[in-house]
């Protein structure tokens, strides 16, 4: 066992770590957004965290909004010369009407006043401007020597720290098919994210879920290390590396 790893608190971070941890979307999503936008004037992500999409939008926009609410994320957003982050609610966008050509939000429109952001979404859509909710699903470890670990991270998720994720959680885990998509709707490419993680990584991955968050403050924290400590003892050498991937959902459309 890395005693280092299994004794580290990892469940006790912020928005710092959300910014060194949470996966980053292949470049080719921002790629094929950029392609199907009327025009590369702008582009507005929503609920842009610390910006993992935002700045790959930067590489195809003359200008990006990046958007969130929370003050404390957007103090660990990463720069790009293009990109402008702002504090602002998804239900009360600070852009100008009919001046976006995409309008974004990545693994964010589950907390969402829904029919709101549409509303706002229409407000600031120039013509012909283009819609994606996207999300990421339960990560897999993806070696076929790695069949354990992920089953133990599984049980994790959907069994010890289960009770402790919000509702909202269960639309990601449907891709968001459920929700309403009031616009001219079309389908998205398959896409996934993947890396080669330590274990260091890993860990400081699942200390960013909600779950986690919200099963410290119902005093759990013995349940956390014991999974830190049993999933340490699994991977073996912290250094060595795995593959993970999560598939990506989108729900992609145009606003008439």
């Amino acid at each position: 066992m890395s005693t280092a790893s299994s004794s580290k608190n990892w469940f006790d971070q912020g928005g710092a770590a959300y910014a060194r941890f949470r996966p980053e979307y292949p470049p080719s999503l921002a790629a094929f957004l950029a392609q199907l936008a009327p025009t590369r004037g702008l582009a507005v992500d929503v609920g842009c965290g610390n910006g993992q999409l935002t700045t790959q939008l930067g590489e195809h926009f003359d200008r990006v909004l990046g958007l969130d609410p929370s003050a404390d994320q957007l103090a660990n957003a990463v720069p790009h010369p293009k990109v402008e982050y702002r504090q602002s609610p998804a239900e009360q966008l600070q852009a100008d009407a009919g001046s976006a050509s995409l309008i974004t939000a990545a693994q964010a429109a589950h907390w969402f006043d829904r029919p709101r952001f549409y509303e706002e979404v229409r407000r600031v859509a120039a013509p012909g401007a283009v819609v994606s909710l996207l999300s990421y699903g339960v990560l897999a470890l993806d070696g076929p020597q790695d069949r354990a670990l992920d089953g133990r991270i599984q049980r994790f998720y959907a069994d010890e720290v289960g009770r402790y994720w919000p509702a909202e959680r269960r639309l990601v885990d449907s891709g968001y098919a459920s929700i309403e998509f009031p616009f001219d709707e079309q389908p998205g490419p398959a896409l996934e994210i993947r890396k080669r993680w330590s274990l260091d990584e890993m860990l400081g991955y699942v200390s960013t879920w909600s779950a986690i968050r919200s099963a410290r403050e119902a005093g759990q924290k013995a349940l956390l290390h014991r999974f830190a400590a049993e999933f340490s003892a699994m991977w073996g050498d912290p250094a060595t590396r795995r593959e993970v991937r999560w598939p990506i959902n989108m729900r992609l459309g145009r606003v008439a």
